[in-house]
């Protein structure tokens, strides 16, 4: 069973005061054997869908005509996944609580702590040469020593993570030997890759997006900060001057994303962690153009005695969650 996602133009919940369709502009629904349910999405930031908006009705017509007629729904369009299934090492925007995250993605504690303690090394470094080298308009072309072993570092660890991937899904190297950017590219659409958008808070410096140029015609070349390292890296003294400090924002900013996309950002925004403070110092994390068809919508299971009316509750809280049905990535 597949659910619809729309765009809501109304709101007309009984003794709902606030238009919430302003501030969740977006709606997601299905229908169950007795009811049918919408979801409130937003459509800034990361697209939080909100669980705890979840508005339900005994089924009468159809799932469209009920969207339309209780929510104005426009350019309605089907979700790719059946309601409650999600892919395994993949997060999109509906998964917004810990226990959720971690069951639907499937994740490895171990994993992914190791991976916060290599973000956390790389944010160190980084903020140390921010000690030296403004990165303005001028000092972002600035290379050396430090931004080159950076640079390296980065790369490497946005390569641990592509593999890992691979590695879990049992996907072999399309050359037979080793990983390449033939394969890697591969991973662009999978995890929504070209969607994220890193801005740093402290800094006059452009929004990085690190994937949204990366294409399967130059897999390399398309993605500057990455062909960059490898020129570098094999031939410093032709390409030392690859190694600028824009480059190194680009890297890390990789790092971000990948961890975003494999665990979520909420760890990284809501922890008390060291690496929570840094980030948010630092960093704000979007979706722009989100594909919302790829989202993540939870299963409900509702006791025979609910309400037949149209009202607004918080079926995860009541505990009528249904387990996510995890899927394994396929690459």
């Amino acid at each position: 069973m597949n659910g619809i996602f729309y765009e809501n133009t109304k709101t007309t919940i009984p003794r709902c005061v606030q238009p919430i369709h302003e501030t969740h502009p977006l709606g997601y629904a299905y229908e169950t054997d007795t009811h049918f349910v919408h979801l409130y999405g937003g459509n800034k930031g990361l697209n939080t869908i909100s669980v705890g908006l979840t508005a339900i009705e005994k089924k009468q017509g159809t799932l469209e005509d009920w969207a339309i007629r209780t929510f104005g729904a426009q350019n309605i369009q089907p979700l790719n996944l059946p309601i409650g299934q999600s892919i395994e090492g993949v997060w999109r925007p509906s998964l917004l609580y810990s226990e959720d995250i971690q069951n639907a993605l499937n994740i490895d504690m171990y994993e992914q702590r190791s991976a916060e303690q290599a973000l956390l090394i790389l944010l160190d470094k980084l903020d140390d040469i921010f000690l030296y080298v403004e990165p303005d308009q001028n000092g972002a072309q600035s290379f050396g020593h430090k931004s080159r072993e950076l640079l390296i570092l980065a790369c490497t660890e946005v390569e641990n993570m592509w593999v890992s991937l691979f590695n879990k899904t049992g996907t072999p190297a399309a050359n037979g030997r080793t990983f390449t950017t033939q394969d890697y590219v591969k991973l662009l659409p999978k995890l929504c890759l070209g969607e994220f958008q890193i801005s740093f808070k402290n800094y006059n410096v452009r929004k990085f997006k690190p994937f949204i140029n990366w294409n399967a015609s130059h897999p390399t070349q398309s993605l500057s900060w990455y062909d960059a390292y490898n020129k570098t890296k094999h031939d410093r003294k032709n390409f030392f001057s690859c190694a600028t400090l824009e480059n190194v924002m680009d890297a890390i900013t990789a790092n971000i994303v990948m961890y975003c996309a494999k665990y979520g950002p909420f760890y990284l925004l809501s922890n008390n962690t060291t690496l929570s403070s840094l980030i948010n110092q630092h960093f704000e994390i979007e979706l722009l153009n989100s594909d919302s068809s790829t989202y993540y919508i939870p299963k409900f299971s509702f006791p025979a005695n609910t309400r037949e009316d149209l009202f607004i509750f918080d079926p995860h809280q009541n505990g009528y969650m249904v387990p996510w049905d995890v899927q394994p990535l396929t690459i």
